[in-house]
């Protein structure tokens, strides 16, 4: 066997004498993958991650909404328990979500134009898009 390093093959192993040899874990972690592009994979998630538009109400369905609203300021010293579908705007792109809760109803700000519920969620007049009421008295038609 003839090789240009056929005398460096016989020399002992080199051990520092100032640095402590390192561990396997370590050594292996040189030779892990890391990504160039940092932020990249979650941007590729977030891209992927749908979203929906906002349904805009005719003029029959905000009237029918707010013809509930008053039924609803009516019904609440009962504390009714009500079904509420809502936009939810998403935070980081265009678009949002749509939501639906049942609960009971706390009570309705008038100034702030927000529904409260009892088990402590506020939910936006402006983005329901359906109420479903309980049963309502005939006195209140």
């Amino acid at each position: 066997m003839n090789s240009p390093y056929e005398d460096l093959m016989d020399l002992p192993h080199h051990v520092s004498a100032v640095h402590p040899p390192m561990g396997m874990h370590e050594r292996a972690a040189q030779f892990s993958p890391f990504a160039a592009l940092t932020g990249y994979e979650d941007a590729i998630i977030e891209s992927r991650r749908l979203t929906h538009r906002k349904i805009e109400l005719s003029e029959d369905e905000k009237r029918e909404l707010d013809q509930k609203q008053r039924i609803l300021t009516a019904l609440l010293p009962q504390r009714p328990t009500i079904t509420v579908t809502y936009f939810v705007p998403d935070t980081r792109k265009q678009g949002g979500s749509y939501q639906t809760v049942t609960a009971a109803l706390r009570r309705i700000d008038e100034t702030a134009q927000t529904l409260h519920m009892t088990d402590g969620q506020v939910i936006a007049l402006e983005q329901i898009v359906a109420l479903e009421l309980p049963e309502i008295p005939p006195t209140l038609l």
